[in-house]
């Protein structure tokens, strides 16, 4: 297995007038429209199509609406490669995630599609399926295409993959690493990789914290079940070291955690058989006031803690007077819930727009991206009391 770092638009002439059209679909070379087929159904000149395609302000507006018709007409599209190839660089960025399935990723997505656009980049998509090794294979694949820049997730990659981002910096391509920053600002360095995003161990403390100040000492975390889902092996850190800093502090009302790994597969049912596991831990069957039973559990997302309410609804099990249950994500069905669910909410959308504006701005100046740093908001609802 390879190793693993973590980065320190024809007005109606007259008939006399009018060029005889060619056929819409004419084909040459692989099947490409040309702009010579535009520029003949439009009755202009090659080069005035392609001024028009440049500048579109510059063309008379009589002859861009036959520019625009003929285009339409033809099902011309522009060639970008060999746009690309003539101006030494592209007009597009390409971003990894970690799955397109998931829908915690597709408000950053959104995010930098829509800022890109805005300055004319277009957004590559590519996931890595939670797999390191594939996202090596994808970050290869994606630098074949000349992307402007490159958008990854997280800081952890393999050294392969490293090797490969810090090469795509040295040669001018920004790369930036979103939805993770890590716990100490990393020193400067010609390879260090900027991040958008948030601490995910300081979500992970203040989840723990949360429950403690409810009077919750006997806890569990719910990992994600994903071996690879490094953000939320560390947000399970942060919430097993503010037990252990609780304790310290209060040694004769010490805070125990149960760290739950649940089996990979669809998270509702994930979230279920983790609930039952916490149940058939000792102090079971679930009655009140039994000391040893766990009262408050913290699951890796929203779609795990789901599962687990329903889990406890099935069994009679109140929630939160019998146990707490909070997650990560803040779904909309997590405000559906009965009760409401406690979870965090991450900026989805705003990691998006600010890594879409930090990389224009490194494009625009030629200087490595910036590094931002984005809150997060814990919201309390019922399911936590």
């Amino acid at each position: 297995m390879p190793s693993i770092k973590k980065n320190p638009v024809l007005s109606a002439a007259p008939e006399s007038q009018a060029t005889a059209p060619v056929q819409a679909r004419s084909r040459r070379g692989h099947g490409r429209v040309t702009l010579q087929n535009v520029a003949a159904q439009a009755g202009v000149t090659s080069i005035t199509v392609s001024r028009y395609l440049r500048h579109p302000g510059v063309v008379a507006p009589a002859t861009a609406l036959r520019i625009q018709t003929a285009l339409s007409a033809t099902g011309y599209l522009p060639n970008k490669q060999a746009g690309q190839l003539a101006s030494g660089h592209s007009r597009m960025v390409a971003a990894i995630i970690p799955s397109i399935s998931n829908s915690i990723f597709s408000e950053t997505v959104q995010g930098l599609s829509d800022t890109l656009q805005a300055s004319g980049y277009e957004l590559m998509l590519a996931s890595s399926g939670y797999s390191l090794e594939r996202e090596e294979e994808q970050i290869r694949a994606v630098l074949a295409w000349s992307p402007s820049a490159l958008v990854v997730t997280g800081t952890h990659h393999t050294t392969g993959a490293l090797l490969l981002l810090n090469a795509a910096q040295r040669n001018g391509t920004p790369v930036i690493e979103v939805w993770d920053q890590p716990v100490e600002p990393q020193a400067a360095s010609p390879d260090a990789i900027s991040q958008v995003g948030f601490n995910h161990h300081a979500v992970g403390r203040a989840m723990a914290e949360h429950l403690l100040s409810r009077g919750h000492r006997r806890l569990a975390y719910v990992d994600s079940g994903v071996v690879e889902d490094f953000r939320a092996h560390e947000r399970g850190a942060g919430f097993r070291a503010a037990a252990r800093e609780h304790s310290r502090t209060h040694r004769r009302d010490p805070a125990t955690v149960k760290l739950i790994n649940p089996p990979a597969g669809d998270a509702f049912e994930c979230g279920r058989l983790a609930l039952a596991q916490i149940l058939a831990l000792p102090g079971t069957p679930f009655t009140a006031n039994i000391a040893t039973n766990i009262t408050a559990a913290a699951f890796a997302n929203d779609h795990l803690a789901c599962g687990a309410l329903l889990e406890a609804q099935a069994r009679g099990i109140q929630v939160p007077a019998q146990i707490a249950l909070m997650g990560f994500g803040d779904f909309p069905i997590s405000r559906q819930l009965q009760p409401p669910l406690s979870t965090v909410s991450p900026p989805r959308h705003e990691i998006g727009v600010q890594a879409a504006e930090v990389l224009l701005a490194a494009l625009q100046s030629g200087t490595p991206p910036a590094h931002r740093a984005l809150e997060w908001q814990m919201q309390i609802r019922e399911s936590t009391g």
